[in-house]
């Protein structure tokens, strides 16, 4: 008898390993789009099992995809004989119908799919996406909203929102949304990343002119903060964010539970977005409206960073005023460390004052600080002795956070680091061994860093054995780091006239190129680029070098169509480009496509 039922048990795992062997194959060949060979599968799949509903609709689909609506035709009319018939075959054999350009009986059948739901409402769901799926979207819309007639428990307004988009009504396709978001909260986010493939960032767009208006309209009969964050959210969106300022403001104010997270997430957007007029009006308000001493620290800091932004020299001292301002208010304590590692950088790099500098960031490391506060102070110190050409200090303390914090990117950033103050002083051997490691960190950025750095060192350092061409761009980038950017420019003239057909060439145009932008010498800077695209077209720079002269021509030279044709170069001949992702949204923002 044991023996009788291992040999039954024996078949059967054969039987449904074979079994799902031809389902895999016939799944295989139907994502392929190789509808013949998955017709041969599912013929068996579904003689096996005519009960199960997805061999029948794969089956289906197969025949109509292979020009056989016919044999289609046969096996629903068949499955519909049958005493309990599940509707969406109703939907499946009117599309069939459709196939077949009889219109009137695929209005027949699918008339049959929404009489159904008299029946039973809750079939409402599963018929309504079976009409969608085939973007048979006036049917989909009669099936849901008959389905909460029929059941008022029922709720398809986000299908129906999404299906009058889908159609360009977008009056109703907002209201309902709306609606939505009254009712159910937990949909926010959804409803917001739908709403947004209607909304651009032109302040004049039609539908965003009308996503404003319904919104206030709706604030003055039915006043509610949800129409404020939508406004405000809206105005995101168009990049208008003084208007979004002024509903957070308004948010702010008139909520019960007072936050002001909302308004300092707008003040990271504005920041970032480079408005910094708005910015410094968000971190002001900040300030009225906060008895939080880190935020208050932080919120003043970042005014301080704002008038560095725009200042000149006869701003100076002012501003110098501004940091030991906040540090006599609030104390050289560890809650203000980031004024300190701030105000270290500000008398470092732009007053010259390298000593008082470090001054200021000996006392912070003897602050109670963590180990990670500790490591930025050691990396701005560093920095500091880089600036004043000091390497081998500098050095000292980029390996102790490097060794310190091995398994945190700021970690990595100090390897980084210690690899290019090993170029700036002509150690190419030490910095490459560095960087080796680094093209595998877990920051791309870092990552991309180190590949850019490498590179310039194995491809140059073979080629002349005195390395006198690298040694000359090495000092040119330490002088562009110390910002004297002009006598960076002339170095790497230098090279490009003394060192002409080298591999260095390119490197040194493109060096030389953002250094041009920053002087605002722009038509130079595009003179650079266009000569890497012109006779390096094969280098590794060439993407760098469309990207940039792109950037060039939209930004500040006034040739937006210019910029468009290497955008497109980018696109569809350097998909493997660090700049594909970011050349692929400019362009899109420029043809005037909505952006998700």
């Amino acid at each position: 008898m044991a023996k009788y039922f291992f040999i039954v048990l024996w078949f059967a795992l054969s039987f449904t390993g074979l079994y799902a062997q031809d389902e895999a194959i016939a799944q295989q060949y139907f994502n392929k789009g190789d509808y013949e060979k998955a017709i041969v599968y599912y013929e068996k799949l579904y003689k096996r099992n005519p009960r199960n509903r997805n061999y029948l609709t794969a089956l289906v689909t197969s025949y109509q995809q292979a020009g056989k609506p016919e044999s289609a035709e046969e096996i629903l009319l068949e499955k519909l004989e049958d005493g309990n018939v599940y509707p969406i075959l109703f939907v499946e054999a009117g599309y069939n119908y459709q196939l077949m350009d009889q219109p009137q009986k695929a209005s027949q059948f699918y008339d049959k799919a929404v009489e159904s739901l008299e029946e039973n409402p809750n079939y409402a769901f599963a018929v309504g996406n079976a009409f969608k799926g085939k973007s048979l979207l006036d049917y989909a819309i009669k099936t849901y909203k008959k389905g909460m007639e029929l059941n008022p428990k029922l709720n398809f307004s986000y299908d129906l929102a999404y299906i009058y988009g889908e159609q360009g009504d977008i009056e109703n396709m907002y209201e309902m949304y709306l609606d939505l978001m009254l009712e159910r909260e937990s949909l926010k986010g959804n409803i917001k990343r739908n709403l947004s493939r209607f909304i651009s960032n032109d302040l004049s767009n039609e539908n965003n002119e009308l996503f404003k208006k319904i919104l206030l309209q709706r604030s003055q009969t039915n006043p509610n903060l949800l129409w404020n964050e939508l406004l405000s959210w809206l105005f995101i969106q168009q990049g208008a964010y003084k208007n979004a300022f002024a509903q957070e403001k308004a948010i702010y104010k008139r909520s019960p539970e007072t936050s002001l997270n909302p308004i300092i997430d707008l003040a990271q957007i504005t920041s970032e977005n480079e408005d910094y007029e708005t910015t410094q009006r968000i971190y002001e308000f900040i300030i009225t409206e906060t008895n939080d001493l880190q935020l208050l620290v932080f919120s003043k800091l970042q005014l301080t960073k704002i008038a560095l932004m725009n200042a000149d020299a006869k701003d100076y001292d002012e501003i110098d005023e501004q940091f030991n301002g906040i540090l006599t208010e609030y104390g050289t304590t560890a809650q203000t460390l980031q004024v300190q590692i701030e105000y270290a950088k500000f008398l470092a790099f732009t007053m010259n004052k390298d000593e008082e500098a470090l001054g200021v960031l000996d006392a912070a490391i003897k602050l109670p600080i963590d180990k990670f506060s500790e490591a930025q102070v050691k990396m701005t110190k560093a920095d500091v002795l880089v600036y004043g050409e000091k390497f081998n200090q500098a050095l000292i303390y980029y390996s102790q956070v490097q060794k310190d914090l091995k398994n945190d990117v700021l970690g990595q950033q100090a390897r980084f680091k210690v690899a290019q103050t090993s170029f700036y002083k002509g150690d190419f051997e030490w910095a490459e061994t560095q960087l080796k490691v680094l093209k595998s960190s877990t920051s791309q950025l870092i990552a991309n860093d180190a590949l850019e750095l490498k590179l310039l060192i194995s491809d140059n350092k073979l080629e002349d054995s005195t390395q006198t061409a690298l040694k000359l761009y090495a000092k040119a980038d330490l002088l562009a780091y110390q910002k004297n950017n002009k006598k960076a420019i002339a170095l790497l003239e230098e090279i490009l006239v003394n060192h002409k057909g080298e591999s260095i060439e390119d490197e040194a145009l493109l060096k030389q190129a953002f250094l041009y932008e920053q002087e605002k010498e722009f038509e130079k800077a595009a003179f650079n680029y266009k000569k890497i695209i012109e006779f390096y077209p094969t280098d590794i720079l060439m993407d760098n070098a469309l990207y940039q002269l792109a950037l060039l021509y939209r930004d500040e030279l006034s040739k937006p169509e210019e910029a468009k044709k290497l955008l497109e170069r980018i696109i569809f001949e350097h998909q493997d480009s660090v700049y594909f992702l970011e050349a692929r949204k400019a362009y899109r923002e420029m043809r005037g496509d909505n952006i998700e």
